[in-house]
């Protein structure tokens, strides 16, 4: 299974939230991660980032944030020319799909963490 640069936005160092354990989970199936937060962190070996770094090579962007915290990351998010955006449970989000389809890239409403555990990732 080839492994898919991921870009986790809205990730977080609080293990209990979602955000955390994609990117354990994403590094444990050996997926190379790069993740965006609030705040500066380590999560495993993964550094969270607090600035819109432009990261090469992203297969996917996996969304952790509610639609209205992803405004701002609109442009971001597209200049990255991602394959796939992933909307987890919460981050739904019909403006941002539009744009991301209109460029060709595909999204998908799905939890990845389901995705990983069911081998769909």
């Amino acid at each position: 299974m080839p492994q898919k640069k991921t870009l986790v936005l809205g990730a977080s160092d609080n293990p209990s939230r979602y955000s955390y354990l994609a990117v354990q989970r994403l590094r444990n199936h050996g997926h190379p991660v790069v993740a965006i937060g609030r705040k500066a962190a380590v999560v495993n070996d993964v550094t969270v980032e607090t600035d819109k770094k432009p990261f090469d090579h992203i297969n996917t962007v996996t969304l952790y944030l509610n639609p209205q915290h992803q405004q701002e990351y609109y442009d971001y998010i597209l200049s990255l020319q991602p394959k796939r955006i992933i909307f987890n449970p919460g981050a739904e989000n019909d403006e941002l799909a539009g744009l991301a389809a209109a460029k060709g890239i595909e999204t998908k409403e799905a939890c990845t963490l389901v995705m990983l555990s069911t081998n769909q990732y």
